[in-house]
């Protein structure tokens, strides 16, 4: 009877772990909640999705692409001409982000990423990316971060004419706060959990989303409000 209990119990185990990783591994990388009025669905890309098929992520319902254009003070994703081609070319709207470290001047990483993603009147609102993983070591007192981040900006929207977007990760937010009192638009981080900041234009649904013509896990996104 015990020895019947046991392996009854195994079995219920085996079931829902393979039930779990069915739902995991397939269910949640294919789920895309649904859209509200005015909103559309997105993805982020860098280099790390290699070559990309734009032609077939237009196909998948993909309306718009925010592509990695440099990092730093010097580095520049190696793919992001290719990649603002290819989303142009297949009908996707199309913005630049800058990843922004704590290892440079903030006007240095503003003329790294000008150079790389000059003003264009028909693209989206660049955006400046932080968030501490994948970041450098180096901690710098809070004082000197707000102001490296407030020189990179003013210098880009200077020369964009038009505002950032910011997206902060909790992990930044935690050593270096900036969505208290920020009056920018945000693109906001919550995995499968619709933002509560009614400042989110852009709300970072996934980040391991399946779409067709990008071989491996993307970012999902959705964007409100127009662009």
């Amino acid at each position: 009877m015990r020895r019947r209990i046991i392996v009854t119990v195994s079995a219920v185990v085996v079931v829902a772990l393979g039930l779990g990783a069915v739902i995991w591994f397939w269910a949640v990388p294919h789920w895309r909640p649904a859209l509200q009025d005015g909103e559309r669905y997105g993805i982020d890309v860098s280099a790390h999705q290699d070559e990309i098929d734009w032609e077939a992520v237009a196909d998948d319902g993909i309306q718009f692409a925010y592509i990695k254009a440099s990092e730093g003070e010097g580095w520049v994703d190696e793919w992001f001409e290719e990649n603002w081609a290819g989303a142009a070319a297949a009908g996707l709207d199309r913005g630049a982000y800058h990843f922004f470290t704590l290892c440079a001047p903030g006007e240095a990483q503003a003329e790294n990423f000008l150079s790389v993603a000059p003003p264009d009147a028909d693209a989206l609102p660049p955006v400046i990316d932080l968030e501490l993983t994948g970041n450098c070591s180096e901690r710098p007192p809070a004082d000197q971060v707000a102001a490296e981040v407030d020189a990179f900006v003013e210098l880009v929207e200077q020369a964009w004419d038009r505002d950032l977007l910011f997206y902060v990760r909790p992990d930044w937010d935690d050593a270096y706060p900036v969505r208290d009192g920020l009056d920018r638009r945000l693109w906001d981080y919550r995995f499968f959990r619709r933002p509560t900041d009614e400042r989110w234009h852009v709300w970072q649904v996934n980040t391991f989303a399946r779409v067709d013509g990008i071989d491996g896990p993307v970012d999902l996104d959705i964007m409100r409000n127009g662009e």
